[in-house]
């Protein structure tokens, strides 16, 4: 029963097609909340050698997860420069919300409005002095990351104040709306104004993975996190960290806070570890309750959602933004696997842990599968190599053929004599209004990197 629960939402993708960097992909999710807040999303861009990967982490509902893991990964496909001129910017491998028919079909006019000016929106960003050293890729992530928050704002505040929008907001907004305006049609206006609200007040934090070649970039927003597996010099398991969570726990995200806000608010603007006393995070998508002008939440969002809809000591707005760290690195062959998870996953495993553990699937999983000898001719010692590695993988064999189901059974189940069979059911068997106080929502993607592509792109003086 407990290995079904575990295993229902898992997936194995198999890259199939030579010459690329990534060799699979295993993902899983397991949900704590119901519905489940978290979203993840993996697509495969139209070179056929390029992969996107992203883990969402819902909070206030997942209506903006589920946003973001719909329209995201499309949107930094657009901006990369190979893919502007495109028409299949990528191919989507995990499936995405159906939304009503009103809601896709404003999300494909906003999406093509976005597609056609994205190369001017990289020239406004690359004439900025502070994004001159960026590269097209780094450049592509920040882009499509605040370009789609922007979009979250504008598509609410379209269809809930209407023309008085640019009132409002002082300025003229980026995407034409006057089509949506001249029209009335008030049970759609309706649905997409609900719609659209719901996706603007709740939140959702973000890490996306770009991997091309032996590239890495990693684009973060709040507190998912990406960790990098590699085999030391002396055989054993290391762990890289790919950026820092932006939460209270990271002082250099505490003062960059602070200084975006006048020293008088500094007992305020963060309070028990949260911003304005309320949001873990320190950066997120949606979330617009902490980014809006007050008098916008005071005259719109207030009689619809009641006086809590505005923090307490909100003054100086905006005090949330989805603005990514960006971090790259050059994957060596001796880097083997990169984790994505949300923070259902590390808050019960360190990145330690979590390496080790899938450094110990990788070889116990070959012990699941038939023995396949290398082609061209082997010799005797080396059949008795691979019979020896393969004895050493039985007595590793895991319970589960994916890597990401693996950790799940670990985070919950492990013990300090090993894993407890009687543990992990008591967790999975936990009624709905008690498992959120033992556990979050859990999503993690592993990639593995293929060793002998990774060999093959080192210059050839750095080949042994």
């Amino acid at each position: 029963m407990a290995t079904s629960i575990l295993q229902a939402n898992e997936k194995i993708y198999e890259v199939m097609k030579p010459g690329s960097v990534l060799k699979s992909i295993d993902w899983n999710q397991l949900a704590s909340n119901n519905p489940l807040e978290d979203s993840l999303a993996i697509a495969k861009l139209c070179d056929n050698r390029s992969y996107l990967l992203g883990v969402f982490d819902g909070h206030g509902g997942p209506a903006c997860a589920r946003v973001l893991a719909k329209r995201l990964l499309s949107y930094i496909a657009a901006s990369l420069p190979s893919q502007h001129v495109s028409s299949l910017l990528l191919e989507q491998m995990t499936p995405t919300t159906e939304f009503r028919p009103e809601i896709e079909s404003l999300y494909a006019h906003e999406f093509n409005q976005y597609h056609a000016s994205v190369s001017h929106l990289r020239d406004t960003l690359s004439n900025d002095e502070s994004q001159c050293s960026m590269d097209s890729t780094e450049r592509a992530l920040l882009t499509a990351f605040e370009a789609m928050d922007q979009q979250l704002s504008e598509e609410a505040l379209a269809f809930l104040l209407g023309p008085e929008m640019s009132d409002i907001l002082q300025r003229v907004p980026r995407w034409d709306w006057k089509p949506w305006w001249a029209d009335a049609f008030p049970s759609r206006d309706k649905v997409l104004q609900l719609s659209t609200l719901s996706t603007a007040m709740s939140g959702a934090v973000a890490t996306v993975a770009h991997i091309s070649s032996n590239n890495l970039v990693i684009a973060n927003t709040g507190d998912c996190q990406a960790v990098l597996g590699y085999l030391s010099e002396d055989g054993t398991w290391g762990a890289l960290k790919l950026g820092k969570e932006h939460t209270s726990e990271n002082p250099s995200e505490v003062e960059r806070l602070y200084s975006e806000h006048p020293r008088s608010e500094r007992d305020t603007v963060l309070r028990m570890d949260r911003l304005l006393g309320q949001l873990m995070p320190l950066r997120a998508f949606g979330d617009f309750r902490f980014k809006w002008p007050r008098h916008v939440l005071e005259k719109w969002i207030i009689p619809v959602l009641g006086e809590s809809a505005l923090p307490q000591n909100y003054k100086t707005p905006p005090y949330l933004s989805a603005r990514p760290e960006i971090i790259k690195h050059s994957l060596s062959p001796r880097d083997k696997f990169v984790v994505i998870a949300s923070d259902g996953l590390w808050d019960l495993l360190s990145p330690t842990q979590v390496v080790r553990l899938v450094g110990e699937h990788m070889s116990g999983r070959v012990a699941l599968g038939p023995l396949t000898l290398p082609p061209g001719d082997v010799t005797l010692e080396e059949i008795n190599k691979m019979l020896q590695q393969r004895r050493e993988g039985l007595s590793k064999r895991p319970l589960d053929t994916n890597a990401a189901t693996h950790l799940i059974r670990h985070a919950l189940a492990s013990t300090e004599t090993g894993l407890d069979p009687d543990r992990l059911s008591e967790l999975l068997s936990l009624p709905d209004d008690v498992v959120r106080l033992f556990r979050d929502d859990i999503t993690i993607v592993v990639s593995y990197f293929d060793t002998d592509y990774l060999l093959k792109s080192l210059p050839q003086s750095n080949q042994e």
